[in-house]
């Protein structure tokens, strides 16, 4: 079933090819999470797996394989944001009217994060299986032979750290300010 779908997505993606060129097909935010998981290493093109060992990736023989590949992370991606927002906003929204049926949240702040963090916690079964489901596929696109070790860090984990920082620091000064604001 997985083959088949992936068969379709690639058919589709050929198809598309004919009719706009490769250099005007773009996804923007997907392709560019996608394009973070390929490295160019001395051994040749790499693969690196979200929530794989570190020093581990898989080398990438052909193409093809590798256009398989991003279109398998595509879907993944698309799927994992799905079902997070998803099950956030149905453990929001369902908390948050129980805790005001129930009272005024604030006077009770840890009633009603037990209450957010519960009902998420009943909608976290279905990520568990999509994330146990992708584990089982990643052994379909790969095979242990093509193991490669990774040298150094990727350049990107130094800007993610960076630009983390940097919103750390931008909501610690729309922190102050609101305290600031609020004291007026």
């Amino acid at each position: 079933m997985v083959d088949y779908f992936f068969e379709v997505v690639m058919w589709m993606q050929s198809g598309l090819e004919e009719i706009y060129p490769k250099e005007n097909m773009h996804m923007g935010l997907l392709d560019s999470i996608v394009g973070q998981c390929f490295r160019d290493e001395k051994a040749g093109r790499v693969v690196v797996f979200t929530g794989d060992r570190r020093n581990r990736g898989y080398l990438v023989k052909s193409t093809d394989q590798e256009l398989k590949i991003k279109a398998f992370l595509k879907v993944l991606f698309c799927a994992h944001l799905s079902i997070f927002l998803l099950s956030y906003f149905l453990a929001y929204e369902s908390s948050m009217e129980l805790v005001y049926s129930l009272g005024r949240p604030a006077a009770h702040l840890f009633r009603t994060i037990s209450i957010v963090l519960g009902i998420y916690f009943l909608v976290g079964p279905p990520y568990l299986l999509f994330w146990r489901s992708y584990k089982k596929a990643l052994l379909s696109f790969v095979s242990a032979q093509d193991e490669v070790l990774l040298s150094g860090k990727h350049p990107r984990q130094q800007r993610v750290l960076l630009a983390v920082g940097m919103i750390a620091f931008a909501i610690v000064i729309l922190l102050g300010v609101r305290l600031l604001i609020r004291t007026k």
